[in-house]
């Protein structure tokens, strides 16, 4: 497409154009059309239609009007042209000196002035966007008219609102006012009346010529094809309301038919109604009437008049049965002989007839197209925002559109509403970032690639589609394919699909609450059939209900987005690499689209390479619950860095949910009845101690053994155990054991339970089947008991555990007294030189000799062990029978103790103590560092460091 011209067509011809920077985005648009036509600024060369009605309704309803106007300009040099729904020039009023330059112009009665043909002018543009506007003269493409102001206004059918033409006046550009323009506007108003007062004129006729038939009982003066109408007789059989209704829906569209004359239309009872259409005509009204009959019925009584209601609500004659005989049968006046009728057979004329409605064939086509107007929002009601996809609801509003309102359909969202994010409030700017969501052309196109379909979309300045996204209102236009695609940052536009030439285009904006969230184009094909002033409000309607789907869609993206988040970051977001186990979970939400729910699952280093592997589930679903389960998982965590029994974890638990949030209100906790699970493995002893609040017991796969499941103390759910307490129970586990962790999502069927026990073994069998890989582990057990996924969410933990090797734990009991420290000293000397680990020899040496000089003076009676663990850390264990917790403090600075832990704190990486049954145990962890030499220690900088100031 070639791009729009730097200056105006014809800017060489001296100084009579102005720079481009003054012309408007719809005219530089019309300029860049009219060249790619070939039209030659300097003189077009018009198309003249020969065969023009002078008698046309649109000429007898705008001339006395147009008179009026013309004189109303007397005395200024204006001149005034009708033209019709084609852009044909049919009338035209000026004085003799303007009408000769519309000569010279071409612009004579019959000229076609399309943009095709003359490039921009006021009618072209009116006809093409159907509202008014105004060309200032260097605004015009020809430079002959480039002296003049042309201001163009629509002449619109108030039955429907159908543009029938449009009006020009023309006056030089210095003359031009603003009230010319108003003028006009009233002049097209009031030709629009006229049309609906000889249309009012013509139904008039048909019904006193039916009136006066009905009076006389004979001959009528109107052609019904096969004779005229017939005598009164009896009255017309009952019907229902609904039969009714049914039968003049049915009659409106035999009327607005053309080439239709009879239809069926079934009734209840087994009855068949037979509707026949026949052509009407009176002097200058046309029309058609609807005669019913009824197979199985006889119409007896006495003659009497009926009414039906007219599609406009005014009561039509319904004629009694007519008793038509050979001998009386009527005969077909010459009207039926005329050129272009066709007398029906005289057996196709029913005995019992009666006639239904009466009606002219536009006002026919009108009711039906109202009719389908309510049937296409009914349907759009039914089937829009019926999910919240935006995607899907665009697809759904262009399938609803075609074939009934459009021959395409291309729906652009814009990028940050596909994101989920707030629009911008108010009408877009052209340049906002659009990209094409949905195109649809009709069941032919089904299988066809369409171009440009979820790539960016962008419309320049002057397009109808700017124009739309810039008033936030619906418009209308007809332009050449071209510009209606507009330049395209993806391969093309699904217009292409519509052929080359001129195609009738509708824009309607997406707005939903106060913001743009898009537009949705409506393409025909070809101008036979423009968008009207109807058309722009069902656009509009249908694009409203869109949306405000497309809108609840972006807020429920919005809130999902925000739900999974919330859910990722309180689930790990990975699950920690451990010597003392190997990993594997899955975390299967019941409803996969929301994904937000209650279950967790965790995996918590602890002290001494132990790590505490949790599960547990809250209950119901949705934000509530993924929040309430950051909480308790929060909880469990914070507990277990006080490393605490398991029992004592679910304890704590029990007592958080319990306490209730607000006691005045008898508010509960929503982590009232959840559940979990909480074991700790020691890979020293290999042993698993675990404890459970009303929540399934694990599984346990040994080498060479069955799966079978750890028989567990049960303890109650959270926040309903009252006084009962939480017990936990210890397995030895031998190295390469398979623990297995879950939810009781994993055991339910459809909405219950179902048998549980036969649940468990399915558990269990696919657990003896497993491999080595735990992932494939994971698979098997959620292909074999949620083959067709779960029904509860679903949270499962897998756990290979491991021993540490006796080779690298080394351990010494020394009785309670001082002289042990420097023996102590000198045996973790000895271990870290054996396990090459003789740069931690200075660091080791201090928290050995701190921790051990605690345990002899505040450990109580009893002996003191000292341990030492190596992995990827060095640790060190020093226990005793005191429960007393250490603690650093702030030694003043006169005291010549106080300040070991503080030592121990500045030389590990981290140091904490845990509680037994009897006594506690201080440990601290070390990171070698082997590439790092170590270090000269400044010892007054250290004590420096913990002076009181001052």
């Amino acid at each position: 497409m070639a791009p729009y011209p730097t200056t105006p067509p014809g800017s060489d011809h001296g100084d009579r154009t102005p720079p481009v920077a003054g012309v408007r985005p719809e005219i530089l648009a019309s300029w860049q059309r009219s060249q790619s036509l070939g039209i030659d600024p300097e003189g077009a060369s018009l198309p003249i239609e020969s065969d023009l009605d002078p008698d046309s309704r649109l000429v007898r309803a705008a001339t006395p009007v147009l008179d009026r106007l013309w004189e109303q300009f007397s005395g200024v040099p204006v001149t005034v042209a009708l033209a019709d729904s084609r852009a044909n020039i049919v009338n035209r009023w000026g004085d003799p000196a303007g009408l000769k330059l519309m000569d010279a112009a071409s612009l004579v009665p019959g000229a076609n002035v399309d943009e095709r043909f003359m490039g921009t002018s006021s009618v072209s543009m009116v006809l093409s966007t159907r509202a008014p506007f105004v060309v200032v003269g260097h605004e015009h493409f020809l430079h002959e008219l480039k002296e003049l102001t042309c201001m163009a206004a629509p002449v619109r059918d108030p039955v429907g609102g159908a543009v029938r033409g449009a009006v020009n006046l023309s006056v030089p550009r210095v003359l031009a006012e603003p009230g010319m323009a108003l003028a006009l506007q009233d002049a097209t108003e009031r030709i629009g009346e006229r049309l609906l007062e000889l249309s009012t004129a013509r139904e008039v006729e048909l019904m006193h010529s039916f009136r006066r038939a009905r009076e006389r009982g004979g001959h009528a003066e109107l052609d019904l094809g096969s004779g005229e109408l017939s005598p009164l007789c009896g009255p017309a059989p009952r019907l229902a309301s609904q039969e009714r209704l049914m039968l003049l829906e049915r009659a409106v569209e035999l009327i607005s038919s053309t080439g239709e004359g009879f239809a069926e239309v079934p009734l209840a009872g087994s009855r068949v109604a037979m509707l026949r259409r026949r052509e009407l005509h009176h002097g200058d009204a046309e029309g058609a009437a609807v005669e019913v009959s009824f197979e199985e019925t006889r119409g007896t009584g006495t003659p009497g008049p009926a009414t039906a209601t007219a599609p406009d609500g005014r009561d039509v004659p319904v004629l009694s049965r007519p008793t038509v005989t050979a001998e009386a049968r009527p005969t077909v006046t010459a009207a039926a002989h005329a050129p272009g009728v066709t007398a029906e057979p005289h057996a196709a004329v029913p005995a019992d007839a009666w006639l239904l409605l009466v009606g002219e064939p536009g006002v026919g086509r009108l009711a039906a197209e109202a009719r389908g107007r309510l049937s296409l929002l009914n349907e759009a009601g039914m089937r829009l925002g019926t999910t919240l996809d935006m995607g899907r609801t665009a697809e759904e509003l262009a399938r609803i559109a075609v074939p009934r309102f459009a021959d395409l359909v291309v729906v652009d969202l814009l990028e940050n509403v596909l994101a989920g994010d707030e629009p911008p409030p108010g009408q877009l700017r052209p340049e906002a970032a659009l990209r094409r969501v949905a195109a649809w052309a009709g069941e032919e196109s089904r299988g066809t690639p369409i171009d440009g379909v979820d790539e960016p979309a962008r419309y320049p300045s002057g397009t109808p589609q700017a124009r739309c996204l810039e008033t936030g209102q619906p418009v209308t236009d007809s332009v050449l394919t071209a510009a209606l695609t507009g330049p395209s940052a993806g391969r093309g536009h699904p217009v292409d699909l519509l052929g080359e030439g001129v195609h009738s285009y509708l824009g309607a904006p997406l707005s939903a609450r106060g913001s743009v969230l898009g537009l949705a184009g409506f393409y025909r094909r070809g101008r036979t059939k423009p968008y009207e002033q109807d058309d722009l409000t069902l656009a509009g309607e249908l694009a409203a209900r869109a949306a405000i789907s497309v809108d609840n869609a972006r807020r429920y993206r919005r809130e999902h987005h925000a739900a999974l988040t919330l859910q990722r970051s309180l689930l790990p977001h990975a699950l920690p690499r451990l010597s003392a186990v190997d990993l594997a979970s899955r975390y299967l939400p019941a409803d996969a689209a929301a994904g937000v729910g209650g279950d967790w699952f965790d995996a918590i280093p602890l002290s001494g390479l132990r790590v505490a592997l949790v599960v547990g589930d809250v209950p119901g679903h949705g934000l509530q619950a993924a929040a309430t389960m950051g909480r308790l998982r929060t909880a469990v965590r914070t507990l277990a860095g006080q490393d605490l029994l398991p029992e004592e974890v679910l304890a704590h638990l029990d007592d958080l949910v319990s306490r209730t949030p607000d006691e005045s209100a008898g508010e509960q906790d929503p982590a009232t009845g959840a559940t979990c699970l909480y074991a700790v493995y020691d890979p020293v002893s290999c042993r698993c101690t675990a404890a459970r609040a009303g929540h399934p017991p694990p599984a346990v796969l040994t080498p060479g053994g069955e799966a079978r499941l750890i028989d567990l103390p049960a303890g109650p759910p959270f926040g309903l155990g009252g006084i009962q307490p939480y017990e936990s129970a210890t397995v030895d586990l031998p190295a390469d054991s398979l623990l297995t962790l879950y939810t009781d999502g994993l055991l339910k069927e459809s909405r219950g339970y179902g048998d549980t026990d036969a649940r468990t073994g399915q558990l269990l069998a696919s657990l003896n089947r497993s491999g080595p890989a735990l992932e494939d582990v994971c698979d098997r057990v959620a292909e074999t008991l949620l083959p067709g996924g779960p029904h509860d969410d679903v949270a499962l933990l897998l756990a290979r555990v491991h021993a540490l090797p006796e080779d690298r734990v080394a351990s010494w009991e020394f009785p309670s007294d001082s002289s042990v420290v420097a023996r102590a000293r000198a045996l973790t000397r000895a271990q870290l030189a054996a396990w090459g680990m003789s740069e931690l020899d200075f660091s080791t040496g201090l928290v050995v000799s701190e921790l051990v000089t605690n345990a002899v003076r505040y450990g109580g009676q009893g002996p003191v062990n000292l341990r030492l663990l190596r992995d990827d850390s060095l640790i060190c264990e020093v226990s005793d029978r005191s429960n007393t917790s250490p603690r650093i403090r702030r030694a003043a600075t006169t005291e010549e103790g106080g300040r070991g832990l503080f030592l121990v704190a500045q030389f590990t990486k981290s140091w904490g103590a845990r509680y037994m049954p009897q006594g506690k145990t201080v440990w601290a962890e070390q990171i070698p560092q082997p590439e790092q030499p170590a270090s000269e220690v400044d010892e007054q900088a250290l004590l420096a460091m913990f002076d009181e100031p001052g």
